[in-house]
């Protein structure tokens, strides 16, 4: 059952305030037709998003657009410009108020699309499409011609683009990813994440989790399987999971609150950082910072990955953004490194000089500048194999291990993975009321 908040305007769009069922939380619901004018935006259907954006703003309650829209209304010209331009404006400040998501269940051209990168999250169903410039366009301009479903489908949005944050089926899966997800979500910037009851003790061990690290140092393993043996019920929630995967944000929950989880995946690219995963782990924090959802990151990475691309395209910009991510952060943060973290990758991945509460390492740690192959690499250019190996034994011995960092105070504690539940649930425990004093200003100036 809903609340009205405004009729619809000539079938293209209505909001009412909605109470969802399954996670007995209220939202303020828009829904963008597109059985009328193929959900085109006039000026009054724009109105009526930015009226349910403003209402959620006011109530503190999430917005929720299903969007199904071929773009402003052609036949209204700048005035359908001018509602969009209002319904924009509207949506971004809900934004770190109250958590928006999107529904797309058919198209979202040009400006609604716009619409959906002022999102937090996104939910595309299968045949759904989304994109700023359309086929027409593109073929005029560049000479190459594409689908809808090559140009902006679901396939494009969550491996290449990383619009999509989860791709279901049909529109009522659609309804029920949004209610698992609001299950981690507090409705706005005041509040906490809703508890939820588990029986799984919060001291259980996990031996398990150790053991998946291989005794090669270049194995890999799947992170997943570690999120899976902290978290209650073994349950993850993981968004974007086909965009920049060598990177894994998902939420759990540790002793029934909600936590974020961001982990170095090294099944791809070796775990290395490249500018898609960096904006995918930043884009994460940030949210989770604004929300109220405790961090925790789990460490494996041998650095950034290499590449004249990389660099050219702004490896910097984007990784001054995962940076800027977790410098700001003020929620509770435990950092807990399993296995590599070396160079300036170390320093990212909520490093302790990056203000987090408590670092835990496994004694499978490896902190240094980078491994000892590629030290030897540098400082033994000249030397015999034998010479070179025997450098890269005493490096390892000397160097890649947690206890250094330890005795410095860049790690807090030592841990044996077995016990990594049970230290993280009694850090977030203790972390529970932590409030930190912000400096006064207008805004940031988050890298782009």
């Amino acid at each position: 059952m809903g609340v009205q908040l405004q009729h619809a305007v000539k079938g293209a769009a209505s909001s009412e305030v909605r109470f969802l069922e399954q996670s007995q939380r209220h939202v303020v619901w828009v829904d963008v037709d597109s059985e009328f004018h193929r959900g085109a935006l006039s000026a009054d259907a724009s109105g009526v998003i930015a009226n349910a954006a403003t209402t959620a703003s006011n109530q503190r309650i999430p917005l929720v657009l299903a969007m199904a829209s071929s773009g402003a209304d052609i036949l209204e010209g700048i005035s359908a410009l001018h509602g969009w331009g209002q319904a924009a404006r509207a949506i971004a400040q809900c934004s770190g108020v109250v958590p928006i998501f999107t529904i797309v269940n058919g198209p979202a051209v040009s400006g609604p699309a716009l619409l959906i990168g002022l999102s937090d999250f996104v939910i595309m169903t299968n045949d759904s499409y989304a994109f700023v410039s359309g086929p027409t366009m593109v073929a005029e301009f560049t000479g190459i011609s594409m689908s809808n479903e090559e140009l902006g489908g679901t396939g494009a949005h969550a491996k290449q683009s990383g619009v999509a944050s989860l791709v279901v089926a049909d529109y009522q899966s659609a309804i029920e990813a949004l209610e698992q997800l609001l299950a981690f979500i507090p409705n706005n910037v005041d509040e906490l994440a809703p508890h939820v009851a588990t029986g799984d003790p919060s001291d259980r061990l996990t031996p398990e989790a150790g053991a998946l690290i291989p005794d090669s140092t270049t194995g890999s393993y799947d992170v997943r399987k570690v999120i899976r043996a902290i978290a209650d019920d073994d349950y993850i929630f993981e968004v974007r999971e086909r965009w920049a995967a060598n990177v894994i944000t998902a939420f759990i929950t540790i002793d029934g609150e909600s936590v974020g989880v961001v982990a170095n995946q090294p099944m791809v690219l070796a775990g290395t950082l490249d500018i898609p995963a960096s904006q995918k782990a930043a884009r994460f924090v940030s949210f989770c910072d604004a929300f109220n959802i405790p961090l925790l990151t789990l460490v494996d990475t041998p650095g950034f990955y290499p590449g004249k691309d990389l660099e050219w395209r702004g490896m910097i910009r984007h990784g001054g953004q995962l940076v800027f991510a977790y410098a700001r952060a003020t929620v509770p943060r435990v950092c807990v490194i399993l296995r590599k973290s070396y160079g300036g990758a170390y320093i990212v991945m909520d490093s302790k000089n990056m203000g987090n509460d408590l670092c835990l390492a496994w004694p499978t740690a490896e902190l240094a500048v980078m491994g000892a192959g590629q030290a030897a690499a540098i400082l033994q250019r000249r030397a015999t194999p034998e010479e070179r190996a025997v450098f890269e034994a005493d490096y390892a011995e000397r160097l890649l291990n947690p206890y250094v960092a330890a005795e410095r105070g860049y790690v807090d504690s030592v841990i044996h993975p077995e016990e990594t539940r049970r230290e993280i649930s009694s850090a977030f425990t203790m972390l529970r009321d932590k409030r930190e004093r912000l400096a006064p200003r207008k805004h940031d100036n988050t890298p782009l």
